[in-house]
């Protein structure tokens, strides 16, 4: 899927890699997509309520193994 920033939280935990996230997309312009790659399982909760509680697209979430990878979508102005 087309991204235009991409944000790799392996090894983080928890509430690491949503606060990376949310670091990144406050620098993002409206429709912007980023990929996120995790290792932590708890970002299958904690990304698509990130997600809803600031009303950003999640386009897409994933899992490859170990790997969780998710496409966000910043929301429009």
């Amino acid at each position: 899927m087309e991204h235009q920033q991409e944000l790799d939280t392996q090894g983080l935990y928890c509430p690491e890699p949503v606060m990376m996230l949310h670091g990144v997309v406050r620098k993002m312009k409206p429709g912007e997509v980023v990929k996120i790659t995790a290792t932590d399982p708890s970002t299958e909760r904690d990304i698509p309520k990130f997600c809803n509680f600031l009303g950003h697209p999640l386009l897409k979430a994933e899992q490859d193994g170990e790997l969780y990878f998710y496409w966000v979508q910043k929301k429009a102005s």
